[in-house]
C-alpha cells in the first residue's frame, strides 16, 4: 500500500512539473511576442536616434533620444522589464527552487484541472505521458 501512495504522489508532482513547464513555456512566448511587436515597433521609431549614438555616444544623444520618443521607449522599457523578470523569476527557481506558495498554488491548479476533466483545456497537456519531465 505505501509503494502505491508514493507512485501516485510521484504521478502527481510530474503533473505539477508539467504545470510549471508550460508556465515556463508561456512567460517566454509572451516575452517572444512582446519583442517580435512592441521592440521591433521601438526600434524602428528609434532607429535615427540608434544611428546617432552609434556615431557620437553621449549620454545626453541617448537622454533626448528616449525622452522626446515616448510611445518608442515606453515599448522598449516594457521588453526589457519583462525580459529581466522572466530571467529573475526563472533563474530564482532553478538556484533556490520553486518557493511553497508558488508549489501550493500549482498543486491546487492541477488539482482543478483533474476535477474538471478532459473538459479541461490544459487537461491533455497535464495527463500526458509523452511530455519530458
Amino acid at each position: 500500500m505505501g509503494i502505491k501512495t508514493v507512485s501516485i504522489q510521484s504521478d502527481f508532482q510530474q503533473k505539477v512539473h508539467r504545470l510549471h513547464q508550460l508556465s515556463i513555456y508561456l512567460r517566454w512566448l509572451v516575452v517572444l511576442s512582446s519583442w517580435l511587436t512592441l521592440g521591433i515597433y521601438a526600434i524602428w521609431n528609434l532607429r535615427e536616434e540608434i544611428a546617432l549614438c552609434l556615431d557620437y555616444f553621449t549620454w545626453a544623444a541617448v537622454y533626448y533620444g528616449l525622452h522626446f520618443n515616448f510611445l518608442p521607449t515606453l515599448c522598449l522599457a516594457f521588453c526589457i522589464g519583462m525580459t529581466v523578470s522572466v530571467l529573475l523569476w526563472q533563474s530564482r527557481n532553478a538556484i533556490w527552487g520553486l518557493p511553497e506558495v508558488e508549489k501550493r498554488k500549482l498543486e491546487k491548479q492541477v488539482q482543478k484541472i483533474n476535477a474538471r476533466g478532459k473538459k479541461h483545456p490544459l487537461w491533455k497537456w497535464i495527463n500526458s505521458r509523452s511530455h519530458p519531465s
